[in-house]
């Protein structure tokens, strides 16, 4: 259950507030969303909601965290499955969501995170646990490889995803005999790539270094 912004905070007023953001990030960007407008949304004062959460900006925190909670749903529904279609399952579902979210997805990559606080380690403890899972299927591919070099495998290839999905997104993946690049196409080629790189540099269990 996610945490109350804070301890006495009404829950009620809270869940209203996260619906009335998810409903107009369906289809308007936050750019255009004030806490005037939000709270005349959902029937409030906007010193209600600054009493709620302290400033505006803290309240859009709360809407990441809850899509970093989808993202992680996600992952940990695909969890069970063999490494290499774990990894292409997440690559897919990633684009997917951002494709079909792309203004809670410019919420979450276009504005400024949490700087502090508590807010700011539960964003880090989220985005943290979607690498691990990453490094996890990277490691059940590789498991002799060096844990440092995983970690940051696991960054690179995710680093990748995500800029073939932001790309993707722009429409700047450019055309190939006047038709477009698909994003999806272009995942499996870089997974496809990236898991043979793995496996050809994989060292044997219990090899010994010459």
């Amino acid at each position: 259950m996610m945490a109350r912004p804070r301890q006495h905070a009404p829950e009620a007023l809270h869940a209203k507030v996260m619906a009335a953001c998810s409903e107009w990030l369906v289809s308007r960007s936050v750019h255009h969303l004030s806490l005037r407008s939000l709270a005349r949304d959902i029937g409030c004062a906007p010193s209600t909601l600054l009493k709620l959460y302290g400033s505006f900006n803290n309240l859009l925190q709360y809407v990441n965290i809850e899509t970093l909670a989808i993202l992680r749903s996600t992952v940990d529904a695909r969890s069970h499955v063999p490494a290499e279609e774990l990894l292409g399952a997440l690559a897919a579902s990633y684009w997917s969501f951002a494709h079909d979210n792309p203004y809670r997805w410019e919420l979450l990559f276009d504005y400024p995170l949490a700087q502090e606080g508590e807010l700011d380690q539960r964003q880090n403890v989220a985005i943290e646990e979607l690498f691990v899972v990453v490094h996890a299927a990277l490691k059940e591919i590789c498991p002799s490889l060096d844990e440092v070099v995983l970690s940051r495998m696991a960054r690179t290839l995710w680093g990748s995803v995500h800029g073939l999905v932001q790309l993707g997104l722009n429409d700047r993946l450019g055309q190939w005999n006047g038709k477009a690049y698909q994003v999806p196409e272009l995942l499996d080629q870089l997974l496809d790539m990236t898991l043979a790189g793995l496996k050809a540099s994989c060292p044997l269990p219990g090899a010994s270094e010459s």
